[in-house]
């Protein structure tokens, strides 16, 4: 193997290569033998549904839905073009992996920090029981506290507490009035606005005279002057003495206020403690126990909102669930004991699988609902918190495209956040903008999220190059293969496919002529005889239309000729470009000729690809030589047409020609290449040898056949490389010839590993057999230019010298003039 791939030294050449022989026609297409087919119709076969021939893929996914370990998250690759998010979802549900079940989550009132809702995590299944209990707790208490309150046995208590210190509160002010009443002074009230206010008023001569009016009685002659100012001394006093027994009635007011709550708060509780107590007795969870315990003291310090009796009328007329969700300002005073259930699950669940189609910021990690009132202003508390797709999937799995991850605003910097943390913050999406700010601070959620995105290898490979915390966080690669091996085992799996497509929308049955053609047709995707395209959804698209193309016919099942012809219409439907291009051939504007011979003009095939068709195009390469250094000139190159492949070709084309003819003299000479009548720029090395054909034409002055085209790619060694879309760029040729009238002459070159990649359509294959197309296959670079010019290509004899009147000898002389003429110009 090392002595091969070393290459010739000195004056040491390959040995001559055989001629080119003719392919047959059995070999220009693999057949699925319609008798190999183990059913008569797809109505019999094996139901199959799923992916087929992925198992590396599918234990990379079983691998990564299993470890539980942090980052074993799943990038899927490959399958495009098809529902890979649905595909997914079907394997995952199929592959029942082992997963820890996620727990009911909740949020509550946190009421020693509001704007901080606490979480609660109860077992499965419990999440609602706990709303509803707590509920039915709030209710029971709304109904019964007001009945405590006005029972028998609480009115004589709080009767003999305000009698007590309704006792005390006289005494305090009869004492002071029978003390004012010696120095002939009385307590009355006086009116200020709206409010009568305690006062003391001097009496004279059994009135009570306001203080303020003294001095007009004394303007009057009606009160001396000196009894007047005794008067105000001695107001003076007890006014002193009036505000200390004021505030120790206001003292006696706060303690009676005080016992009264006592009071009630010890009423209350022999209600309160029951429903708390029964509550924690059922809900045993730490967390849970000390959320009951700040219900219990924020009830007991708030036995005003449990005192009216008309919150059980309102309680009818405006259920839990409605209150919650009535917007505005006015909101129920009891909303603060209610249970936000964010993730709830019954005891039949399993593991949850969604498949978020739109990943908006807010469909995968929730959001806090805002209520508006009518003036514009807003507010939010716990129960507005909203969740998303990714608390949802907690416990299960989370499939998502990578690209609508990356696009939409904010999901993808929150996603690596919450995958590296393993904790989910919700929040509006306003919070990630620099003016936005957060209203709460929900108590985080530990998750345990599997999430797998989907999408190509170069998104994979960019992310995985340039974002540093992608290999962290998605450490499974899972690629899909996009052919597999061709066996007879595929055929009952693309049956079944076939059935379950029928079953499920109705389709007619497809014969085993069908089924054959529709095998042929996934090998040609493919683009070689031992595999066949994975992509079974474009298979299932042709067999829909093979079928609505039976039922126009009027027939079923469908049979091959329905999938010919439903091919054929679908070719037809996307082929305006090509016939467009062909009518430019035929009319002599695009210049192709398919007879006669030229110097320096041969026909290269390329592939065009518009709106998924696919199809083939002569292209006229030529080439020109002269004296000088140059080398060879790429002229797709010097107008910025070419692209990186091609120009790996062309150095490759001048270290062959080195090679070949540079290794006893130096290559002196001047040559451009290029692709006639091209626009749209130039890629691949798919036309190097063709490239070598029309340099080796100009030099020797022996001109081509134009009724033959090339393709294939070469080495430095000379040797012919496969290429793509061979198919196509046969067909292409062979459309262009029938075009212009077929010959009997006319074929195409190819490289001889391209034959097990041979599925050329029907025509092509019974003008072969007619004799009216031709196709050769080759390993070389001389059995090509023997083809092309009825010359034998010519080796180094002993002596390193060319045979004389063969097409190499012709070039090696043409070179050793052009080096003689060169020195002689200079």
């Amino acid at each position: 193997m090392a002595t091969d791939a070393t290459p010739p030294q000195g004056n040491i050449a390959p040995a001559p290569a055989a001629p080119a022989a003719e392919l047959s026609p059995d070999r220009l297409r693999w057949r699925c033998d319609p008798d190999s087919i183990p059913f008569e119709t797809t109505s019999s076969a094996p139901l199959a549904e799923g992916v087929i021939g992925q198992d590396r893929a599918i234990r990379a996914i079983q691998m990564g839905l299993e470890v539980g370990a942090p980052g074993y998250n799943i990038f899927v690759c490959g399958l495009a073009g098809s529902s890979r998010g649905g595909l997914i979802t079907r394997m995952i549900q199929e592959l029942e992996p082992h997963t820890e079940l996620a727990p009911d989550r909740c949020y509550v009132n946190n009421f020693k920090a509001p704007d901080r809702p606490r979480l609660l995590t109860l077992p499965r299944g419990k999440a609602q029981s706990f709303k509803k209990d707590m509920t039915a707790g709030i209710d029971f208490l709304r109904r019964r506290i007001p009945q405590v309150f006005e029972g028998e046995p609480f009115q004589r208590q709080k009767g003999r507490i305000v009698e007590r210190f309704t006792v005390r509160e006289k005494e305090l002010m009869d004492d002071f009035t029978r003390r004012i009443a010696k120095e002939q002074f009385a307590l009355g009230r006086m009116q200020v606005g709206a409010v009568a206010l305690p006062e003391i008023f001097p009496v004279l001569d059994g009135q009570m005279v306001p203080v303020e009016e003294l001095p007009k009685l004394v303007q009057e002659g009606k009160l001396e002057t000196v009894v007047a100012e005794t008067i105000e001394r001695k107001y003076d006093q007890f006014r002193q003495e009036f505000t200390v027994v004021y505030r120790k009635t206001l003292l006696l007011s706060r303690e009676l206020a005080s016992e009264m709550s006592y009071l009630e708060q010890e009423a209350a509780s022999v209600l309160l403690d029951g429903v708390i107590e029964d509550l924690k007795e059922k809900y045993s969870d730490p967390r849970v126990s000390e959320y009951l315990e700040e219900v219990r003291h924020h009830i007991l310090d708030n036995l005003d909102l449990f005192k009216d009796r008309e919150g059980e009328e309102s309680e009818d007329q405006h259920p839990p669930e409605e209150t919650e969700r009535k917007p505005g300002p006015e909101r129920d005073p009891y909303r603060v004991y209610g249970v936000n259930v964010l993730l709830a699950h019954s005891p039949e669940e399993t593991f949850p699988v969604i498949f978020e189609t739109s990943p908006t910021y807010v469909n995968v990690f929730g959001s806090i609902h805002r209520n508006y009132d009518p003036r514009g202003a807003w507010n939010s508390d716990f129960m507005d918190i909203r969740p998303g797709s990714m608390l949802r999937a907690d416990g299960g799995f989370l499939i998502m495209y990578a690209m609508d991850c990356l696009t939409e605003t904010g999901v993808w910097r929150t996603l690596k956040r919450a995958l590296n943390h393993a904790k989910l913050e919700i929040q509006p999406l306003e919070y990630l903008f620099p003016l936005g700010g957060a209203v709460m601070k929900p108590e985080p959620i530990d998750l345990t999220t599997k999430i797998i995105l989907i999408g190509d290898r170069q998104l994979y490979e960019l992310l995985y190059t340039y974002e540093e915390d992608f290999r962290k966080i998605f450490k499974v690669r899972a690629e899909f293969d996009e052919e597999m091996n061709m066996s007879q085992d595929v055929i009952p799996l693309y049956g079944g496919h076939l059935r379950k497509l029928s079953g499920d929308e109705g389709l007619c049955p497809f014969d085993r002529t069908a089924v054959a053609a529709l095998i042929e047709y996934g090998v040609r995707r493919a683009g070689r005889r031992n595999k066949i395209t994975a992509r079974v959804n474009e298979v299932l698209d042709l067999a829909r239309e093979s079928c609505y193309t039976a039922r126009q016919d009027g027939e079923t099942p469908v049979t091959g000729r329905h999938v010919q012809k439903a091919l054929q219409s679908k070719i037809e439907r996307h082929a305006l470009v090509e016939e467009k291009m062909r009518e430019m051939i035929a009319e002599g504007l695009i210049l192709i000729d398919t007879d006669g011979a030229r110097v320096g003009v041969v026909n290269g095939l390329s592939v065009f690809e518009y709106g998924g068709h696919y199809f083939g195009k002569p292209s006229r390469i030529t080439a020109s030589v002269s004296l000088g250094k140059a080398g060879l000139i790429n002229i797709e190159r010097e107008a910025g047409m070419s692209g990186r492949l091609h120009d790996k070709g062309m150095q490759i084309i001048s270290g062959y020609l080195r090679g070949m003819f540079a290794q006893d003299k130096p290559m002196s000479l001047s040559a451009s290449l290029c692709f006639e009548q091209s626009y749209s720029g130039v890629d691949g090395d798919s036309a190097s040898s063709t490239e070598i054909y029309a340099i080796l034409s100009a030099l020797s002055a022996v001109p081509l056949r134009q009724d033959v085209a090339v393709t294939g790619s070469v080495n430095q060694q000379g040797e012919i490389q496969c290429i793509g879309g061979i198919n196509e760029k046969i067909e292409g040729f062979f459309d262009t010839c029938r075009l212009k009238g077929l010959t009997g002459r006319q074929g195409v070159i190819m490289p001889q590993e391209n034959v097990e990649d041979l599925m050329l359509r029907e025509e092509v294959i019974d003008a072969v057999t007619k004799g009216q197309f031709h196709i050769w296959p080759i390993k070389r670079v001389e059995q090509g230019i023997e083809i092309l010019t009825g010359r034998r290509a010519g080796a180094r004899n002993g002596e390193g010298k060319f045979e004389e009147g063969t097409l190499f000898g012709i070039v090696d002389s043409r070179l050793r003039e052009m080096v003689k003429k060169l020195k002689e110009f200079e």
